[in-house]
């Protein structure tokens, strides 16, 4: 999973691409379509990035360090009719004019705004935080961003002079929300007054927001790093701090007594609708909600009989639900001790990377860190997240683990968990999007979770290849993650489409996969906060392994495991669409070439 959303990331716009393709014998009409594309596009990514300073700030770009998006009602209208003339601007070009790296690219623009437009009009946006993302975890953008100069730690001070501001707006978007009823289920929701009431502290140095200051650059004078250091205790105490304490007597008194009693987003006004079309995109295909429900049973059945495999393997006497309280419940299968947990995390990752020239013909120049998860999150969030590097170079790819209660993390979950955050999977594919070159900077940055995800998915099943799972508990465990990603799609249908109830949904899970409760109700309360997301996973992953089926048995001898998974990753993360074209043209290109 990535943490910072690049479900967002995918409703951004783009950047200026090269011009390679308008040189030469081109005909006037189309320098003349290449060049209003590339301008579009170009005006549009610095539009992104001066609507949202925190994205801008975690691409890297410091130009608007010193504050917050504007979240008001009015500046939330205006960029939505901004992205409607995007529309219009961009019908005004004739696409079969533009290079074939150019129609796939204005394929992309255009369907990521139509899909902002057309998701407007239910405003999901009056819930703008869930209970592992929001306002009440805004100071952890400190740990995504430069420090280096006293302009760095004054833009800093100054987004928090501005953040009564941010908040004020934030409450008000709430406040909407629960006028139209387009609220959050009270369940996740009663974990948030915890999490708000961190933020409100005594002493300000134990702030989240206080954490640039810990530890300063030494070419930045004692006298100015005291002056700094001032102002940021005297903000947090003034502005932030209050701004919280407001937020918490809102949540309490207004927003969680509004919140649903039940779970599913189908009781919004126009809720069942809404959920259709967030299965529609995050999946990229037209898929309805009882399809997608139909392929996760087909695929629950299926794994379930291997993992029956894996029992009758070890010998275990006993049904199959005996054997999931058996690994739920045996401590062998678990430490006791955070750091022999992180320990074992960093030794797993260190016997994955030397295999990884065996399949991949390019791999990525930036490296990935691993580290805990920090521990005001991590009672609420899931075993492990992704965070991707930043476009300056300041900030590598990190694979954040779960280090809360190590008693309920599964040993035999550890292998398939890091090639899926780390390598093969998010890092890879993410730090070489961003090296691409010839493609727009949306395509770098940005993405589609059905290929994000369902590449992560995808690289559990290369462990095999890479010389993991040698034990079969670890077997287990990678068929546990499958289980859970099909698990997803009849959970999060059945919630969101069929009016499940959160225990159904829970025991459902519980019945068919060996992770802990702990694991399952945080799992289950996400997809609630987050409906449609969790279907991009297996959907995914089940395109790209008929896409490579289609290869091997298209090509036969001359298949190369390398070059289709470079073929694969060498475009950024497309839709599943684009994606079949992509794979399509390469076997035909080995056809020809051999």
């Amino acid at each position: 999973m990535i943490r910072r959303s690049l479900v967002c990331l995918s409703l951004l716009a783009v950047a200026v691409f090269t011009s390679r393709d308008v040189l030469g014998a081109e005909s006037e009409e189309t320098q003349a379509a290449t060049k209003a594309f590339h301008q579009l596009i170009d005006s549009e990514w610095q539009w992104t990035l001066r609507n949202d300073p925190e994205f801008a700030s975690w691409l890297g770009d410091h130009r608007y360090d010193d504050r917050w998006q504007d979240l008001s009602s009015e500046a939330i209208q205006s960029r939505h009719e901004y992205r409607k003339s995007v529309l219009v601007d961009l019908a005004q070009i004739d696409s079969t004019r533009l290079s074939k790296q150019d129609r796939v690219s204005y394929e992309l623009f255009r369907g990521q705004h139509q899909d902002a437009v057309d998701a407007f009009r239910f405003g999901w946006h009056l819930v703008p935080l869930t209970q592992r993302d929001g306002i009440q975890d805004a100071g952890s953008l400190a740990s995504s961003l430069r420090f280096e100069t006293v302009k760095d730690y004054e833009a800093w001070n100054a987004r928090l002079d501005r953040f009564p501001e941010y908040m004020d707006q934030t409450l008000a978007l709430m406040q909407e929300g629960v006028d139209r009823r387009i609220v959050h289920a009270r369940v996740v929701m009663t974990r948030l007054p915890a999490q708000i009431r961190q933020q409100i502290v005594e002493d300000p140095t134990r702030s989240l927001f206080y954490k640039p200051f810990r530890e300063m650059p030494d070419a930045i004078s004692i006298e100015k790093q005291d002056e700094l250091k001032a102002g940021g205790e005297a903000l947090i105490r003034r502005r932030i701090v209050p701004a919280y304490t407001k937020m918490l007597r809102f949540f309490e008194d207004v927003y969680l007594p509004a919140c649903f009693e039940k779970a599913g987003v189908g009781q919004i006004p126009h809720g069942k609708e809404f959920y259709a079309l967030r299965a529609r995109q995050f999946t990229t295909t037209d898929l309805t909600p009882p399809q997608i429900h139909d392929i996760g049973l087909r695929e629950v059945q299926r794994i379930r009989g291997e993992m029956e495999q894996v029992m009758r393997t070890v010998g275990f006497e006993g049904s199959f639900a005996a054997f999931l309280e058996h690994l739920r419940n045996d401590p062998k299968f678990y430490y006791n001790d955070p750091n022999e947990l992180l320990a074992e995390y960093k030794a797993i990752c260190r016997r994955i990377d030397p295999q990884l020239p065996k399949m991949f013909g390019r791999l990525p120049r930036r490296p990935y860190q691993l580290e805990s998860i920090p521990e005001h999150l991590a009672p609420d969030t899931t075993t492990a997240y992704y965070r991707p590097p930043s476009a300056d170079g300041g900030r590598n790819g990190t694979y954040f683990v779960n280090l809360y209660r190590p008693e309920t993390r599964p040993k035999y979950e550890m292998e398939v968990l890091s090639v899926h955050e780390a390598v093969p999977g998010h890092h890879l594919q993410i730090a070489l999007a961003q090296e691409l070159e010839g493609i727009p900077e949306f395509r770098r940055y940005g993405g589609y979770t059905a290929f994000i995800e369902g590449w992560g998915l995808y690289s559990e099943r290369l462990g095999y290849e890479l010389g993991l799972y040698q034990d079969p508990y670890s077997q287990f465990g990678q068929l546990t993650y499958d289980m859970w990603r099909a698990v997803r799609l009849v959970v999060d249908t059945g919630i969101h489409d069929q009016r499940w109830s959160r225990q159904r949904a829970i025991d459902f899970f519980a019945a068919n996969a060996a992770k802990s409760m702990h694991d399952i109700e945080n799992e289950i309360d996400r997809y609630i906060a987050w409906p449609g997301q969790a279907l991009a996973y297996k959907i995914g992953q089940l395109r790209i392994l008929e896409l490579r089926q289609k290869a091997e048995k298209e090509l036969g001898d001359r298949f190369d495991l390398r070059a289709f998974h470079d073929t694969i990753l060498g475009q950024g993360a497309v839709t599943l669409h684009v994606l079949d074209g992509i794979v399509e043209d390469w076997i035909a290109e080995r056809k020809v070439k051999e």
